[in-house]
């Protein structure tokens, strides 16, 4: 029932679900602020799903969904840890613009205390981001970090700096109609930071 409405209708009640769980959590997310965000009825709104819990596992699935693609659009031809990340940001960005609070909801379901949802979480969301980090780091070469540094704290410094830079980047992107010219304009801010952790971490 839901898959056959328009796409449009379906990205406004997913995005209206997801923002209401990541602000409010399982247990106390309001279904009366998700129709009236999505601007549809109660009625309609379990006619699609048959309870509160049945909307928050199918969210989950999609966003699983969502991240799977992600992880196949990852060149793993590219083996500079650098660009994999940087290729991972942009990939980012754009399912940013379609479903904003998506990554969001994944990792805050990781803190879901809710022991209706939590075994759920356990066994759908926790092998997805382990598989995650075998694919962003695959055929990584590390032979370009000089010897003396310590790799996996590289690698953490390295995400903290994405991590931030990325916020940064997601409060920005609104501004921009085209998300074109704002992939441009974040790799060059990108490169400027990149430049200095390669001076630091490469040979």
């Amino acid at each position: 029932m839901f898959n056959n409405l328009k796409s449009e209708k379906q990205e406004r009640i997913i995005n209206a679900a997801i923002k209401e769980f990541v602000q409010s959590g399982f247990e106390k997310a309001s279904t009366n602020e998700i129709v009236k965000e999505a601007n549809i009825s109660k009625g309609s709104l379990f006619n699609y799903f048959n309870s509160k819990k049945d909307l928050y596992v199918y969210l989950i699935e999609y966003s699983i969904q969502v991240i799977e693609k992600l992880y196949e659009q990852i060149d793993l031809s590219e083996t500079d840890l650098f660009k994999r990340i940087e290729n991972i940001g942009l990939q980012k960005l754009h399912i940013h613009k379609k479903f904003p609070h998506v990554f969001d909801f994944l990792a805050s379901s990781t803190q879901e205390e809710s022991a209706e949802v939590k075994k759920i979480i356990k066994h759908k969301v926790d092998p997805i981001y382990d598989q995650g980090k075998k694919i962003i780091y695959k055929h990584i070469d590390y032979s370009k970090f000089r010897e003396e540094i310590d790799i996996e704290k590289a690698i953490e410094i390295l995400n903290w700096t994405m991590f931030g830079f990325g916020k940064k980047a997601l409060h920005q992107i609104d501004t921009f109609e085209d998300i074109g010219e704002f992939g441009n304009q974040y790799l060059k801010e990108w490169e400027g930071y990149t430049k200095i952790l390669k001076y630091s971490f490469y040979k």
